[in-house]
């Protein structure tokens, strides 16, 4: 389709519309996927705002939003279709050979539109409206079924053995999410643009704060920032993530702290930190005790 921005600077105040704080390579890379019509794969540590900006792009162009969440195992009638085949042996019940209905017949009636479960793939190459296709953690399926997606991509077409090749009208947006856990094919990379997304920097995060947590002052929001910032140099086995950061910053505010001590800090750190080896770690190289009151 493309188009649906002016330009990079556009593509920032439209984010920034909807609380979605973006840095200039987000906003030119967004942009060049638009205008070129290519996938946008949106690489980084988990918790840094990939997916948000997936669901950023579609609330400001007005499309709608398809998702396909990948996990190890998926396969086409999870990503592409499937039959209804509870549908299609009520039909085989109610016609079968001692109502005289004719087996070939039978067998091109279950195999047809009516029966067709649509699944993320090929919902988002039939649609015939504005269309923001996420892939979402794409490193989590194995190398074999990211030839699943080849097909989608460089063609916007799927292949149904029962009723042909479907082939699409109206190029969706596409954003593929990883976080790196694995390498992907280069056949994939070779088809998208990339953008390597990492956490924010303090002066960002705070801007975040500001403006998704309604009623923070700015001080409150550059301490919290900085606390963030010191937790992720730390040893940790997962690092404070945006959407942690700003649920940390709301716990703080619904318990009446106006500014981040050691004891607010370690009345509140389960609400940042989720595992007892984290909360440990900070605990011994922060010199708090989480939980205490």
């Amino acid at each position: 389709m493309g188009e649906r921005f002016a330009g990079p600077d556009q593509v920032l105040e439209r984010l920034r519309d909807v609380d979605y704080l973006a840095d200039e390579a987000i906003a030119s890379a967004l942009y060049l996927a638009d205008r070129l019509d290519k996938p946008l794969l949106v690489e980084g540590p988990a918790g840094v705002g990939k997916t948000e900006l997936a669901k950023a792009a579609a609330a400001v162009t007005g499309a709608r939003l398809i998702r396909l969440q990948c996990y190890e195992g998926l396969d086409e009638s999870r990503a592409l279709f499937e039959w209804n085949y509870r549908k299609q042996l009520l039909r085989i019940q109610a016609g079968g050979p001692d109502a005289g209905v004719d087996w070939h017949a039978l067998e091109e009636d279950i195999f047809s539109e009516p029966f067709l479960l649509e699944r993320p793939l090929l919902a988002a190459v039939r649609a015939v409206d504005d269309v923001v296709l996420l892939i979402d953690e794409v490193d989590r399926i194995e190398v074999e079924t990211e030839a699943l997606l080849l097909e989608v991509l460089a063609e916007l077409q799927v292949s149904i053995p029962e009723l042909g090749t479907i082939r699409g009208t109206r190029r969706p947006l596409v954003l593929l999410t990883s976080n790196n856990t694995r390498e992907l094919s280069e056949a994939l990379r070779r088809r998208c643009l990339f953008l390597p997304i990492d956490y924010p920097s303090l002066d960002r995060e705070r801007d975040i704060l500001l403006a998704r947590v309604p009623g923070i002052e700015e001080r409150l929001a550059g301490q919290v920032a900085r606390v963030v910032q010191s937790a992720r140099r730390l040893d940790l086995r997962k690092p404070p993530s945006i959407s942690e950061t700003i649920d940390w910053a709301r716990a703080l505010m619904a318990l009446g702290h106006v500014e981040v001590t050691e004891g607010s800090l370690a009345a509140t750190l389960p609400v940042l930190l989720k595992s007892r080896a984290d909360l440990a770690t900070a605990g011994r190289q922060l010199g708090i005790d989480p939980g205490a009151r």
